[in-house]
């Protein structure tokens, strides 16, 4: 199929996991796709794979002066942007506070804290809001948001991971409701636990005990992320917006 031919397609964070395969999967559906991160050579490998209209940029996306100068050089280059696509995530775990024998031995550090929300909420903002006008005077598209299950359930050791996540479905809905007369679709997606190159790095006590909490008895693999991004892009889910789309295995989530 050529579910998307021709609509130029923007994915933060395209170098390597759910990004990259997202990035892929586009291309495959006729796509031209254009990948921002932060790391160079995987980024241009990766575009370099998708075919002479792909390209990368380097881009921090909790850069606003940088987000819209990308945005102004895709639409320099392409004319256009019908679907973004927010992958773009940081983690930075720890507990809010750790306490031992009665005494404060540790806590969250505010640095740690600031750069989640920085790069996955404040990131997301930015790069919506740098698209939206764009898409708004072309008459449509697609803004598609990475949520998390963690961001509906909550998750030991994950303040702020968390809150960003459950920030990104707020502003999904927000925008929807904002955006709709323009044409302009968005959802989130929300993956459970996904085999990327970060977590295949894990130890595999840790493995398996994700594996054993998804009743479906498999991790998510990045393509079927990958697809739920397709689907929620195509013109066969015109009539869904505000929506966040659980992409689980119908995992529970717990501490």
């Amino acid at each position: 199929m050529n579910r998307l031919a021709d609509r130029v397609t923007l994915i933060t964070g395209g170098a390597a996991g759910i990004g990259k395969a997202t990035a892929e999967r586009f291309a495959e559906e006729g796509a031209r796709v254009v990948v921002c991160d932060l790391n160079v050579a995987a980024g241009e490998a990766v575009a370099a794979t998708l075919g002479p209209e792909a390209s990368f940029f380097r881009v921090d996306i909790a850069d606003r002066r940088a987000v819209q100068a990308w945005v102004e050089a895709v639409v320099a280059r392409y004319g256009r942007i019908d679907v973004l696509v927010n992958n773009a995530g940081v983690l930075r775990d720890g507990l809010l506070v750790r306490f031992k024998d009665g005494e404060l031995v540790k806590q969250m550090p505010e640095e740690d804290f600031d750069l989640v929300v920085a790069v996955n909420l404040k990131g997301v903002f930015n790069c919506a809001q740098a698209v939206a006008p764009v898409m708004i005077r072309q008459g449509g598209g697609v803004i598609l948001n990475a949520t998390s299950v963690v961001g509906l359930d909550g998750n030991f050791g994950q303040t702020n991971y968390v809150a960003t996540k459950a920030g990104v479905i707020g502003m999904t809905r927000v925008w929807a409701r904002e955006l709709g007369r323009h044409g302009i679709r968005v959802n989130a997606v929300a993956p459970g636990f996904t085999l990327t190159e970060m977590v295949q790095q894990m130890p595999e006590h840790i493995l398996e005990g994700m594996v054993a909490r998804t009743p479906i008895g498999r991790m998510g693999q990045p393509r079927d992320i990958a697809n739920a991004y397709l689907f929620l892009a195509s013109d066969e889910a015109g009539f869904i917006t505000g929506e966040v789309l659980r992409v689980d295995g119908g995992i529970v989530v717990g501490t």
